[in-house]
């Protein structure tokens, strides 16, 4: 073996060959692009994952909003409150969302329980259910809207690492212009 090793040693070709660096570039680069492509791609899909966050909250307080500013509501402009929901997550899917808006009920006691209730793609709390409250929030003889917004989000290369990310929000709003929001499920 070792005299293998002196031949080639004596010969000029693996002496340049050796004292070749022309193709380090090129190696450092095949070396270093996974890791950069996992950068940009992990990058654009949490950019993504926070607007969806963002989607989500901004949801919830449209909702609530759009329902705590009338006295009362019938079925069709509840279906058109609800459906404002898909503008508002626009571009993400809105059948990933589950979207809940409840009227709350605060009697003189200070117990909270849910007046009326309505969903989009999840199930409605029912009549007399028993809302906890912020300590803050309850009011007795009140009335709050209650706004709960849930969304599947699905990454894309952060899949592999986290799977599917499930994003909540909830917002309580007081009504504007009554005590309280008629539906007629009440």
């Amino acid at each position: 073996m070792r005299a293998v090793e002196r031949a080639l040693l004596r010969t000029g070709a693996f002496k340049r060959w050796i004292g070749d660096e022309r193709g380090v570039s090129a190696v450092e680069f095949a070396l270093l692009l996974p890791l950069l492509l996992i950068l940009y791609f992990g990058s654009v899909d949490l950019s993504q994952g926070i607007t969806a966050d963002r989607k989500v909250t901004v949801t919830a307080r449209t909702i609530a909003d759009l329902v705590s500013r009338t006295p009362s509501l019938t079925v069709t402009d509840m279906d058109d409150v609800l459906d404002a929901a898909s503008s508002v997550m626009a571009p993400f899917p809105v059948g990933n969302l589950k979207l809940t808006v409840s009227s709350v009920k605060i009697d003189g006691d200070g117990n909270a329980t849910v007046d009326w209730s309505r969903s989009l793609n999840g199930t409605a709390h029912s009549h007399g259910d028993p809302v906890t409250l912020p300590s803050a929030l309850v009011i007795k003889n009140s009335s709050l809207i209650w706004s709960e917004a849930e969304y599947l989000y699905q990454p894309v290369v952060g899949y592999v690492i986290t799977g599917n990310l499930t994003l909540t929000d909830q917002l309580y709003m007081s009504p504007r212009k009554s005590e309280s929001v008629i539906y007629p499920a009440s």
